[in-house]
């Protein structure tokens, strides 16, 4: 991923919460970072309470003592540098492909900021290290396996702290792969030496699922609102009516979604001259549920992102480290607890990934619908063919569309109701979390094909609709498609057309056409 220039301002983390649209701007788009004064002094006073509780001869969590089922174990004063570097060692044991760069500056992000807080008692340096490499788009080498999700994100953070020790390696800006110690030698940033707490406050938390749910959320606005455009032109290209988007049905179901959706379907085909040409005579009585039951799937769906908005959002905002540092009347407090379990969010994730599904599932049934050519009122031919027996025509998008669709329901099983117990049964409960996350990606990817190649159909399906027009706004969505894909004259392989119209939609097709 090479990141798209930015002529944003500057992001300063001055402890209050991210929002997910400003996490993809760091990750996406290079906005750069800096710790803001108020949040230095926090970090300060933070470090300082922990330097006081240590004084104390108080056993801290980590600190003076081992780690998981070994923090029975006190550790020596000279001791307390050494288990720092030897737990990031030891705990960065991920596996598999490395995690997308996206995915990576937004962890980097993402922990800073929840450093940036002051409870962790980190050094100020720890952050300028991590706002460093992201300023300089050098990116830790984080393979995507290995975390449970319940004791912070471990083995993905423990390999993004590795490399700010010059240890492990770095994507370069132009992608290459190169050691952390050369990498930040040659971008004149010391390697990061780690003191009493550090490596512990870097690799607990819930930064990589809290990332990728970030990150879901701003693909989840772009793939939601492509949806409904493509919902809009299908109820034109196949000749369905509107009665079923009556704000009188909707307001005696009482639910929030299917409402939104249904009005702003209303405004998507405000104008429309297909919908009125057939309403009178027209001997079907209503349409199937792929058309007429589309407020209530994709609204069901956005109620549930809505959900995991919220969440998500929450964790943005979040302290996920442990022990925790406090301070009340001039007495410093290390309070261990478990705020970096992951399943306030993993159950969250888990839904988006049902959520999503739904929303390709209906739109693959639609896809079917008007390929099939069952209807008489629609003047379709059998698969949108120029030439039907000679020519396949749309075919077999449907087919790729179902394949998707099948893909996505094993995705959507959730990751978050299974448990390994972990670290000889200390760690007995874990939340999966990133599991979820890592699906969660993988299912917006499959959906966003799947909607693609309903645009494609239905963006063909309108031409035979001619010289009608539909709503406004699906014929401008309709003209930005006919941009990057020419109406189907012959067979060609679709493959390009729907790779053309799903960059269509990550890049906000029908965003701002509804705002």
């Amino acid at each position: 991923m090479t990141l798209r220039s930015s002529s944003l301002s500057m992001l300063l983390l001055d402890g209050s919460p991210l929002a997910p649209r400003v996490v993809a701007e760091v990750a996406r788009d290079g906005r750069t970072v800096a710790l803001a004064p108020d949040a230095r002094r926090a970090v300060e006073s933070g470090r300082a309470a922990l330097e006081r509780a240590m004084a104390s001869g108080q056993a801290i969590y980590g600190v003076n003592t081992g780690f998981g089922s070994l923090a029975r174990v006190r550790l020596a004063a000279g001791e307390l540098e050494a288990v720092q570097r030897n737990l990031v060692r030891s705990h960065a044991a991920g596996v598999g492909e490395p995690l997308p760069r996206d995915v990576v500056r937004a962890m980097m992000l993402i922990l800073a900021a929840s450093l940036a807080r002051g409870r962790s008692g980190v050094r100020v340096r720890v952050i300028e290290q991590l706002l460093a490499m992201l300023d300089r788009d050098l990116v830790p080498v984080v393979p995507s396996r290995g975390s449970v999700g319940a004791s912070g994100d471990l083995a993905p953070l423990s390999h993004v702290a590795l490399a700010m020790m010059g240890e492990g390696h770095v994507h370069m800006p132009d992608d290459r792969r190169t050691p952390s110690g050369i990498a930040l030698k040659g971008a004149g940033i010391e390697p990061l030496v780690l003191e009493a707490k550090e490596g512990l406050s870097l690799i607990n938390g819930t930064h990589l699922m809290a990332a990728c749910g970030a990150l879901a959320l701003v693909d989840l606005d772009h793939l939601v609102a492509a949806a409904e455009v493509a919902a809009a032109m299908a109820i034109d290209a196949c000749r369905a009516t509107d009665e079923f988007l009556d704000p009188r049905l909707h307001e005696v179901r009482r639910q929030r979604g299917p409402a939104e959706v249904a009005a702003r379907l209303r405004r998507l085909l405000d104008g429309s001259e297909i919908i009125p040409s057939h309403a009178e005579g027209d001997p079907r009585v209503q349409d199937p549920y792929c058309l007429r039951a589309t407020p209530q799937v994709i609204g069901g769906a956005i109620d549930a992102i809505d959900y995991a908005r919220g969440c998500l959002e929450r964790e943005l905002g979040a302290v996920t480290d442990n022990p925790l540092l406090f301070e009340e009347e001039g007495e410093a407090h290390a309070l261990s607890g478990a705020n970096f379990h992951g399943l306030p969010i993993a159950i969250a994730l888990d839904a988006l990934a049902i959520a999503v599904t739904h929303v390709a599932g209906i739109s693959e049934r639609r896809v079917n619908w008007l390929l099939s050519a069952g209807d008489p009122q629609n003047p379709v031919p059998a698969h949108l063919s120029s030439g039907p027996g000679v020519h396949s025509g749309l075919m077999i998008a449907q087919y790729a569309a179902a394949a998707c669709v099948a893909e996505l329901r094993v995705l959507a099983t959730p990751a978050s109701i299974g448990n390994v117990p972990t670290c000889a049964g200390i760690e007995d409960y874990n939340s999966m979390g990133a599991t979820a996350a890592l699906k969660l990606r993988s299912a917006i990817d499959l959906a966003t094909s799947v909607i693609a190649i309903e645009l494609l159909v239905m963006a063909e399906g309108l031409e035979f609709q001619r010289p009608r027009r539909s709503g406004g706004v699906v014929e401008a969505s309709h003209a930005a498609i006919r941009a990057v894909v020419p109406r189907l004259v012959g067979d060609r392989p679709p493959s390009p057309d729907i790779a053309a119209i799903s960059r269509l939609i990550r890049h906000g097709l029908g965003t701002d056409l509804q705002s």
